[in-house]
């Protein structure tokens, strides 16, 4: 509908052009503000990012902890293989792909092992040096862990030109939209470094390049402009800060002369001790059901506490593809619990936090709840059996 929308507002202009023209009005002499309305500038206001390093004769982007492919119109994985020396089921398997799957034009792929850089007349910056193995561990693999350091020194003659790129797996729910609102940068720049088609379509398993941000771009400022001199654009939400703190007042408040209730964890006795706190007050509204919920919602009021489900560490804090801030909590043996469908998060990212510790509030909804996951590695568990 907003295409519609658009070419309605063109086609109006037009017949208003073509009147004032009939009229004999001069159009620089009137005050234009045909701004659409409901035009979203968030993407705009994203970091502006460098362009993708040219790869050399074979497709090969060197960086110090790893390597690329990029891929040619016609390429499947074994093409790209055999052109840069490689098993072709090695990349498969490196890129959760099959040796015969067809590739984008520009697609990227995640060498498993480094290859020997060829001479400088062949058009790369390198020169030549022996295969070593990549460190694997030098690899971001997921949204929660940042890339760690190479262990090879870097050599300014074997790599690309700039800093070196984050790399992100996919996991199974995320979209390039999610991902480009979690690392600040627009879709289309993703789309752009990854060689993504049209509908920015991500597979699970895939790792991606995060676009490079343009250091020193001045941010937008928060001004008035008069009609027909433009808008600045706004900064969008960051996922990698935290939301501003608020402590509104839980709906459920007891009223003024209510006894003071007992203090249940003082109490606790051996039946009692749930590997887990429940994570708010309130019923399950919606089951654990693999495929449809990944964990289980808890109906409590909206402004009702959330809390730590038990100790553990701020691990991330995002947002899904509605804006719905998401927290997610790492436990000691590697045990993740997320809290969806939420508002005024307390903690940062990185913070310690203790079980039964107020972490946000509910989000006010239709009805109101809380989505509540545990998760072991990247597979979703049902969550009853920590709570009994």
């Amino acid at each position: 509908m907003r295409a519609s929308g658009k070419g309605a507002r063109h086609l109006l202009a037009g017949v208003a052009m073509s009147a004032l023209a009939a009229c004999g009005t001069d159009p620089s002499q009137l005050d234009w503000d045909l701004r659409p309305q409901n035009l979203s500038t968030a993407e705009a206001a994203r970091s502006v990012t460098t362009s993708r390093p040219a790869p050399d004769s074979r497709g090969v982007i060197s960086y110090p902890g790893y390597q690329v492919a990029v891929a040619r119109r016609g390429d499947t994985v074994a093409s790209v293989a055999a052109r840069v020396g490689l098993p072709a089921a090695d990349l498969a398997r490196a890129n959760a792909l099959t040796p015969e799957t067809a590739l984008n034009a520009g697609a990227v792929l995640t060498l498993p092992a480094r290859v020997a850089e060829p001479p400088a007349a062949s058009g790369a910056a390198a020169a030549p040096r022996p295969a070593a193995p990549v460190a694997t561990a030098a690899i971001a693999t997921t949204t929660l862990d940042a890339p760690a350091p190479s262990a090879r020194p870097a050599s300014p003659a074997a790599t690309a030109a700039g800093p070196e790129p984050v790399r992100h797996k996919v996991v199974r729910g995320e979209t390039a939209y999610s991902i480009s609102r979690l690392y600040n940068v627009t879709t289309q720049a993703l789309a752009e470094w990854n060689g993504l088609d049209a509908n920015y379509t991500v597979r699970t398993g895939q790792t991606l390049l995060i676009p490079v941000a343009v250091e020193g771009r001045p941010r937008p400022t928060d001004t008035v402009t008069r009609p027909g001199q433009g808008s600045p654009t706004p900064e969008p939400p960051s996922a990698t800060k935290p939301l501003p703190a608020e402590n509104p007042a839980p709906a459920n408040r007891p009223a003024p002369g209510t006894p003071a209730s007992p203090d249940l964890g003082a109490k606790r006795t051996e039946a009692s001790a749930a590997r887990f706190a429940m994570p708010a007050q309130g019923s399950i509204i919606r089951a654990f059901a693999p495929g449809r919920n990944e964990g289980i919602d808890i109906g409590a009021p909206a402004g009702s506490p959330v809390l730590a489900a038990a100790d553990g560490t701020v691990a991330a804090i995002t947002q899904d593809t509605e804006q719905v801030p998401i927290l997610v909590l790492r436990h000691a043996d590697n045990t993740l619990t997320v809290y969806a469908n939420i508002d005024g998060i307390r903690p940062a990212k990185g913070d310690v936090v203790t079980r039964g510790q107020q972490i946000a509030v509910v989000r006010q909804g239709n009805p109101p709840f809380l989505h509540f996951e545990v998760r072991k590695g990247f597979d979703a568990v049902d969550p009853l059996p920590y709570l009994q």
